[in-house]
């Protein structure tokens, strides 16, 4: 793997709402990038918008589109603070853990690059860790947050079969356990123990998370899904292998510390910068 070296950034405003330590509290943003060339520019563009202390960590995960010839450039602009390329494509799950391992924030955050998730809702997100209430903040696409784009019924479906199973074997009440939006305290992220290598990476993290007793916060988002012909790359076969990681991740070792964590924003510390 090359990497990239962390770039200085300056601090925002913080966002209006409530008086929470948002000077105080840098999130780190893992985005994941496998053949995204018509995208990630712009929602690079999107997350640098956000007022918030940023740690913005792109891992190319062996991209043939010019993704990885653009995301250099991308770094130069300031777009990137830490640009990690995997020798070869190993699946999305790879190229989540290689950000988290990189992650220098206070709290981590998985963010796709293909435009299906607003990063403006992030703050929003964010607040039930800063208030101390939550370890853990999943984006839920089925709460009725926002817009939805209508379409793949069958996707749909198969995401509620996913979540409904997961539930069983966490004891979880989740709405939406396939989203890409789970944020976590980094000192939490550290203890879990994971190991998929692809899309398997989300029910693996959910399963974690309950066996260490993080308490998990679902907020509503908006959803704007695309179609195989926009460049989607979960097919069927990834929704029935995630059956598998449901069983395996809740049954097998290895598995997650209990997490004695305090959960209030005074223990969050300082970021690795």
């Amino acid at each position: 793997m090359t990497f990239w070296p962390v770039s200085p950034r300056g601090r925002p405003s913080p966002p209006e709402g409530p008086p929470l330590p948002w000077d105080d509290v840098v999130l780190s943003v893992v985005i994941p990038t496998f053949n995204e060339i018509r995208t990630v520019e712009r929602l690079l563009q999107r997350v640098r918008e956000l007022p918030l202390r940023l740690d913005v960590v792109v891992v190319d995960d062996g991209s043939t589109d010019g993704t990885r010839d653009l995301l250099p450039a991308l770094r130069d602009r300031g777009l990137v603070d830490q640009l990690i390329l995997h020798e070869r494509n190993r699946g999305k799950g790879a190229a989540v853990r290689t950000g988290f391992a990189a992650a220098t924030g206070h709290v981590v955050v998985i963010q796709d690059a293909d435009l299906e998730y607003d990063p403006h809702e992030l703050p929003r997100l964010l607040e039930p860790i800063l208030e101390g209430s939550a370890d853990a903040v999943f984006g839920s696409r089925f709460l009725g947050g926002g817009p939805q784009r209508v379409h793949m019924f069958w996707h749909y479906l198969g995401n509620r079969m996913l979540t409904f199973v997961s539930n069983v074997f966490t004891d979880l009440n989740l709405t939406d356990m396939e989203t890409c939006y789970k944020m976590v305290r980094r000192d939490l992220l550290q203890t879990l123990p994971l190991t998929r290598e692809r899309f398997g990476i989300e029910p693996e993290i959910t399963a974690r998370l309950s066996q260490a007793g993080a308490r998990i916060y679902e907020m509503p988002i908006s959803y704007r899904g695309r179609s195989y012909a926009d460049g989607k790359k979960i097919g069927w076969k990834d929704g029935i292998a995630a059956f598998w990681h449901i069983f395996r991740s809740n049954l097998l070792p290895p598995k997650a510390p209990r997490w004695e964590g305090p959960g209030f924003v005074e223990t969050l510390g300082s970021p690795d910068r």
